[in-house]
């Protein structure tokens, strides 16, 4: 992009919406003086960024693959704004197939899963990412690997979708079976006493206590796809089950098993994170885009992060948001602490 001495004007970032993105998210950029060519151009991270709208006030650009460094400059044919600062997620690791929430353990390795289709054998199960980005199989005996959580003695818990079984994984990846039974068995948590909540899709969440007693917790309507889990404050756990609609709800379940919607209005709502501060971090779409969404304690909704075919999200000891896709895996600089699990 051009710096000429010209008496058209700077252009100027007033605003920058949502904060962070993944390729092929888009930023929402508000301002001024963005036009003076036919068209503004915009760099995201050094990156040419395609342009989905561009006018004089307001710039949609998308996120290329290629971009790096946190940055974007709108120019208007003849000078340069100033750099406005966000976040681009980096990508950890492609070709996966991830359907829930990521894992991470408490050196902060990552856990993903390579699902694939219902009955589909594939020679990786699970995938570890090291701190250093190093990527091995974990788990390879296993089919469709669904949901994953970690046990209060860092032992990894794997849901099937395809028999209904939960698994247990060793650090060192000895699996054995955790319980049977469990319908088609998607997202799975622990609560602070240890027991684990499990989503069979078809409309029951079951509890399993630590001596592996089996309970039906509570009923929902059936999902199309999964149904993903989350602990807040106060022994709430937060589900998720999207179906046909694009109006669906987070949900929530009080210790007593009282479900009651806690926000609606999201597309595809999917897996969930909570921060520290009790904010709620949903994989959906929200007034037409994609990304996770940030729903406050006091149920207001915008999106956080954008991104298109995002399934999941977790908190990294570092701050990062560890974000899932349908095929890869994204580490967010979000600087936020997540909540620590039950």
């Amino acid at each position: 992009m051009s710096f000429k001495n010209s008496a058209v004007e700077r252009p100027i970032i007033d605003s920058v919406t949502p904060g962070a993105a993944i390729a092929g998210g888009d930023f929402q950029i508000r301002g001024r003086s963005f036009l003076s060519a036919p068209r503004p151009s915009v760099a995201i991270g050094g990156v040419a960024a395609p342009l989905i709208v561009g006018s004089n006030s307001l710039v949609i650009a998308r996120v290329p693959e290629a971009a790096g460094r946190g940055e974007v400059i709108v120019s208007n044919g003849e000078m340069d704004s100033a750099p406005a600062t966000v976040a681009i997620g980096m990508q950890l690791a492609d070709s996966l197939h991830p359907v829930a929430n990521p894992a991470v353990d408490q050196e902060g390795n990552v856990y993903a899963t390579f699902s694939g289709s219902r009955g589909q054998k594939t020679p990786v199960a699970v995938y570890k990412v090291d701190r250093d980005g190093i990527i091995t199989p974990f788990l390879t005996d296993l089919m469709n690997a669904t949901g994953l959580a970690f046990d209060s003695e860092g032992r990894l818990l794997i849901s099937s979708r395809f028999d209904g079984v939960i698994y247990q994984a060793t650090r060192s990846g000895e699996m054995s079976v955790y319980v049977e039974g469990m319908g088609v068995a998607t997202g799975i948590a622990f609560d602070g006493k240890g027991n684990l909540y499990v989503g069979d899709r078809s409309g029951t969440i079951f509890k399993i206590s630590p001596s592996r007693q089996i309970y039906v917790y509570a009923t929902l309507e059936a999902s199309i796809s999964a149904y993903h889990l989350a602990f807040g404050a106060e022994g709430y756990l937060y589900v998720t089950g999207p179906t046909t609609s694009s109006f669906d709800a987070v949900h929530r379940i009080s210790p007593a098993g009282e479900v009651e919607a806690f926000y609606r209005g999201l597309g595809r709502p999917q897996g969930m994170a909570f921060d520290i501060d009790e904010n709620l971090y949903v994989a959906a779409s929200i007034e037409g885009r994609k990304g996770i969404v940030r729903i406050t304690p006091n149920r207001e909704a915008s999106l956080f992060v954008s991104g298109p075919n995002i399934v999941g999200c977790a908190f990294a000891p570092s701050g990062d948001l560890i974000v899932t896709t349908t095929a890869a895996l994204y580490r967010v600089p979000a600087g936020i602490q997540g909540r620590p699990l039950p």
